[in-house]
C-alpha cells in the first residue's frame, strides 16, 4: 500500500472526508476507488459510493479475497442505511466467511451486525436472534460494542422486554460516548426516546389513554384478554391467536371488546365489519356465520354470548378485556410508521419489510406524496421515499413481526 493510499485511510478514520477526496479522487486503483466510495457514502452520496464500491470490488485480484470482501461489507452496509433491504444476504454472509477465514474478526462482526439489523427490519426476529447468538463483544472496538448492544436493544423492543431494552441502552450510551462518533451517539438516544414516548392506545371499559412500552408490557403479563388492533391479533398472558388475514373476524372481535362488559347491536357489527350503510336479512346471515367463526376462533379465550337485539364477549376466567390500538389510527399506517425512522426508504425495502407487493406499496406512496405527507427524491433505482418523524410517537407496535407470540 502506498503512501497516499495509507494517508487516505487515515484521513478516513479520522473523518477527514475532503482529505480523503483530495488524495484519491483522480485514482482509479482499487484501493482508491474503495476510499472514494466509502467517503461517498458518509457525505450522502449512496448510488455514486455503491457504484464506486462494486468497480473496487471487481478490480481487486484473486489473492485479495479480503478487500473484496470487505467491500462487499461496505456495500451493504450503504443498502441497509438507504433501506433498500432486497440486496443479497447470500453474498454477505460469503464475504463474512472469508473475513473469518482470514482473521479480520472486526469486519466479520461488522457483517453479521450488519445481517442482523437487515433481519430486525423486516421482523424476522427469531433469525435476528440466532444470527446474533454467540458473539462476545467485549474485544470489540467501542463503536462496534455500542452497535451490538443497539441491536439486543431492538430486539428487546420488539419483543416488548423493556428491562432488557434499558439495561442494553445504557451499555450502547457508554459504548458510543467512548467511541466519540456523535451519529452513534444520537443514534443511541433516539432508540433510548422510544422507551419514554406513549407506544400505543389502551381502550377499556368505555375509555381510552396512552400506554408507553413498560405498560404494554405490564398489560400482557397482566391476565388481561387483549385484542391487538396494532397486529391484528387475540392474546392472553400464555397464547395469541392471529386474524390478521381475517378482518371481518378481527372487526367483530373489536367491536366487541370495546363494547365490553356491554352488548353491541346486531346493526353496528354488520356497519363495522361489513361497511353496510342498510342492513337486510343477507347481512344478519352473514353475521350469524361469522360471529359462529369467530366463536370457534376465539373459544380458549372467550364466548361469544347472543343478546336480544345483538352479541356481547364474555372473557374466560373473569379476565379484564381490553383493546390495544395505535397512537394514532389512519390509512397506510405502517407505512408511515417505517418512514418514520427518517431514513430515505426505497419501495422495494417498504414493501419487503411489510411483507406486501411492490405495487401495492407504490399506490399507497402515490397516494400519501399526493396529500404531500411522504416526499421523494432520485431517479429510478435510486429513488427513495421519506417523512419527518411524528414527534412524540414511536411505531415499534406497528413494525410487522414474525409470528403473533413474537
Amino acid at each position: 500500500m502506498d503512501s497516499m493510499i495509507t494517508a487516505a485511510a487515515r484521513a478516513l478514520a479520522a473523518g477527514d472526508l475532503l482529505g480523503v477526496l483530495n488524495r484519491v479522487a483522480l485514482r482509479e486503483d482499487p484501493p482508491a476507488l474503495a476510499l472514494r466510495g466509502i467517503a461517498m457514502a458518509r457525505l450522502g452520496d449512496f448510488a455514486r459510493a455503491k457504484a464506486l464500491l462494486q468497480k473496487a470490488a471487481r478490480g481487486f485480484g484473486p489473492r485479495e479475497a479480503v478487500s473484496r470482501a470487505r467491500c462487499i461489507v461496505a456495500e451493504a452496509e450503504i443498502a441497509l442505511v438507504s433501506r433498500d433491504l432486497g440486496w443479497p444476504a447470500k453474498a454477505l454472509e460469503a464475504a463474512q466467511t472469508v473475513l473469518e477465514q482470514h482473521g479480520d474478526r472486526l469486519n466479520a462482526a461488522h457483517a453479521r451486525h450488519l445481517s442482523v439489523r437487515r433481519l430486525l427490519l423486516i421482523g424476522q426476529l427469531d433469525q435476528a436472534e440466532q444470527a446474533l447468538a454467540g458473539i462476545d463483544p467485549s474485544p470489540f472496538p467501542a463503536a462496534l460494542q455500542a452497535a451490538h448492544a443497539l441491536v439486543i436493544a431492538g430486539i428487546a423492543i420488539r419483543r416488548l422486554r423493556t428491562q432488557i431494552a434499558r439495561d442494553a441502552l445504557a451499555q450502547a450510551e457508554r459504548a458510543g460516548r467512548q467511541s466519540g462518533i456523535d451519529a452513534l451517539i444520537a443514534e443511541v438516544e433516539s432508540a433510548a426516546a422510544v422507551l419514554r414516548a406513549p407506544a400505543a392506545r389502551l381502550i377499556a371499559r368505555g375509555e381510552a389513554r396512552l400506554l408507553r412500552l413498560e405498560e404494554v408490557e405490564a398489560l400482557r403479563a397482566s391476565g388481561a384478554l387483549i385484542i391487538d388492533a396494532c397486529r391484528n391479533s387475540v392474546r392472553s398472558r400464555n397464547a395469541a391467536v392471529s386474524l390478521a388475514t381475517r378482518p371481518v373476524l378481527f372487526s367483530l372481535a373489536r367491536a366487541l371488546a370495546e363494547a365490553w362488559p356491554g352488548h353491541v347491536p346486531r346493526s353496528v357489527l354488520v356497519a363495522r365489519a361489513f361497511r353496510a350503510r342498510q342492513v337486510d336479512e343477507s347481512h344478519r346471515a352473514r353475521l350469524r356465520v361469522e360471529i359462529g367463526r369467530l366463536r370457534a376462533e376465539l373459544r380458549d379465550f372467550a364466548a361469544i354470548d347472543a343478546t336480544a337485539d345483538g352479541f356481547a364477549m364474555v372473557p374466560r376466567h373473569d379476565a379484564e378485556i381490553a383493546v390495544l390500538a395505535p397512537p394514532v389510527e389512519e390509512r397506510h399506517a405502517a407505512l408511515l410508521a417505517l418512514l418514520s425512522d427518517g431514513e430515505a426508504w426505497s419501495s422495494s425495502g417498504l414493501a419487503l419489510a411489510l411483507a406486501t407487493s411492490p405495487r401495492s406499496v407504490q399506490r399507497a406512496l402515490e397516494t400519501l406524496a399526493s396529500a404531500g405527507r411522504v416526499q421523494s427524491f432520485g431517479r429510478g433505482p435510486a429513488l427513495r421515499w421519506v417523512k419527518p418523524p411524528v414527534p412524540g410517537f414511536p411505531t415499534v407496535l406497528l413494525l410487522p413481526a414474525s409470528s403473533p407470540g413474537s
